[in-house]
C-alpha cells in the first residue's frame, strides 16, 4: 500500500514554504532532501547530538526527531537564515573569529541554539551557556572555543544594539 504524501505550509527562514512529504519523513529529511536546505547537518539521527538543531515556533528542536508533517504552521530557522541582510549574525561572526569549529558538522547546531539562546538571554553566564549547549555534541574543537565565541557574540550585540 503507497503512503499518500502530506501537503505542509510552513514558513521557513522567513519565507513562505510548502512541499509534500511522506508521514514518516523527518523535518531534518525534509530540509536537506526536500527543500535543499543542507547547512543542517544529520549527525547521529536520534536526538543526541545537536547537529540538526533548528529553531521552531521560539524553541530548539532537534530536527531528526521532528516529523515534516509537523511544520504544518510552523515558523522555522535553520542555520541558513540566520545572516541578517547578507552580512554575518554576530554568532557566526564570532565562531569564525574565535576558530570554534573544524570539521563543521556540529556547527550549523551550536549556531541556531546560541543565536536562541541569545535572543532570549543577551548576557547569560559561562554556566548558562555551557547548560544551553549541554545537548549540542562537538568531538573537533573541544567547548571553550564555542562557550567563548557565545560570550564574544553577546558582547558584540550588546555593542551594536547600545
Amino acid at each position: 500500500m503507497a503512503m499518500r504524501s502530506i501537503h505542509v505550509q510552513t514558513t521557513i527562514n522567513g519565507q513562505p514554504a510548502e512541499f509534500l512529504c511522506e508521514p514518516r519523513q523527518s523535518l531534518l529529511e525534509v530540509l536537506r532532501d526536500v527543500l535543499r536546505l543542507t547547512g543542517t547537518k544529520e549527525g547521529c539521527n536520534d536526538g543526541n547530538c545537536g547537529a540538526c538543531t533548528v529553531e521552531m515556533d521560539g524553541r530548539i528542536v532537534p530536527a531528526c526527531l521532528v516529523l515534516g508533517a509537523e511544520a504544518e504552521g510552523a515558523r522555522i530557522l535553520t542555520v541558513e537564515g540566520i545572516a541578517e541582510g547578507g552580512a554575518l549574525h554576530p554568532v557566526q561572526a564570532a565562531f569564525l573569529e574565535g576558530a570554534a569549529l573544524q570539521c563543521g558538522v556540529c556547527t550549523p547546531g551550536f549556531i541556531v541554539a546560541a543565536k536562541v539562546l541569545l535572543d532570549a538571554n543577551p548576557d547569560p553566564t559561562e554556566s548558562e551557556i555551557r547548560l544551553w549547549l549541554a545537548n549540542n555534541l562537538c568531538r573537533c574543537t573541544g567547548y571553550d572555543k564555542i562557550v567563548r565565541s557565545v560570550q564574544a557574540a553577546a558582547k558584540i550585540r550588546q555593542e551594536t544594539a547600545a
